[in-house]
């Protein structure tokens, strides 16, 4: 199968067009493509050395350069090489600056300047960790939100990646033969959202799990039957508490945090 190239082209981490196009890539099949990502491209040098790569390896650019003395020396490089490139901020950045009636002052990199945002961000990750499978329950009550769930229902990635857009995530195990913390039981108006899972795809994830760590893979845990009764009892548990349940069966961690998000919108409306 034939390789395209992609050259992403930023003048800051690279980051911000990496992601864009991870999430368009996705959307394709039987494709093979070889991403050369050029971050920090800031001075006449650093230009060179792109344009040398992409003559060698020519392929669509999409860019994301602010300052307009280096994006005109791209375009106009790019023109000469005859390669395909699309500036991947444009359409959004015009669409701004019309809706704000502002103009736009470039800065590269402005976007990881550190703000009340990111410290929001830096202590609900903080949060997260140190509240991951029920720990420090004395302060679960600060969370925005506890996810309750039996084990490998992604409880500890879905908190890291709420915590990363600034939610205050907590998660708290569901065991067998063991009840649950008192301090969840008697935290009033906070959202508590209990994650299940298809016995069947639990089943495998945690015989994954068990050979990872060699352990005995036909004990209860790994026990289909054992497993429906656990999810089972978790579930008839989230009804009783009047808890929203999201099955994870088929849902990515995005899909997952984004649920989440849309029931924390609602609860916290409901108690302003």
């Amino acid at each position: 199968m034939e390789v395209k190239h992609l050259h992403l082209v930023s003048d800051s981490t690279g980051e911000t067009v990496s992601m864009l196009v991870q999430a368009c890539l996705v959307q394709f099949e039987d494709v093979t493509v070889e991403e050369h990502v050029w971050p920090m491209v800031r001075n006449k040098t650093e230009v060179k050395k792109v344009l040398k790569n992409i003559e060698k390896t020519p392929g669509l650019v999409i860019f994301t350069v602010i300052n307009p003395n280096i994006r005109h020396a791209l375009e106009d490089a790019f023109r000469d090489l005859n390669v395909p490139y699309l500036c991947a901020l444009d359409s959004v950045l015009s669409a701004l600056g019309l809706y704000l009636g502002a103009t736009i002052q470039p800065r590269p990199g402005r976007q990881h300047t550190l703000n009340a945002a990111n410290y929001t961000r830096i202590e609900a990750i903080n949060y997260a960790l140190t509240h991951d499978d029920g720990q420090s329950a004395s302060t679960l009550g600060l969370a925005d939100v506890i996810l309750v769930g039996v084990s490998r229902t992604s409880k500890t990635p879905t908190c890291v990646y709420l915590a990363n857009r600034g939610v205050k995530a907590a998660n708290v195990p569901i065991v067998p033969g063991v009840p649950l913390l008192n301090e969840l039981m008697t935290i009033k108006n906070l959202l508590v959202v209990g994650l299940t899972k298809d016995p069947k795809y639990l089943v495998q994830v945690r015989q994954n799990r068990l050979a990872i760590l060699q352990h005995d893979s036909h004990s209860d845990y790994a026990d289909l039957e054992a497993v429906r009764r656990e999810v089972a009892e978790a579930q008839r548990f989230f009804i009783d508490h009047d808890w929203p349940i999201i099955d994870v069966t088929r849902k990515s961690i995005e899909e997952t945090a984004t649920t989440i998000k849309q029931l924390l919108k609602v609860h916290q409306e409901a108690n302003s």
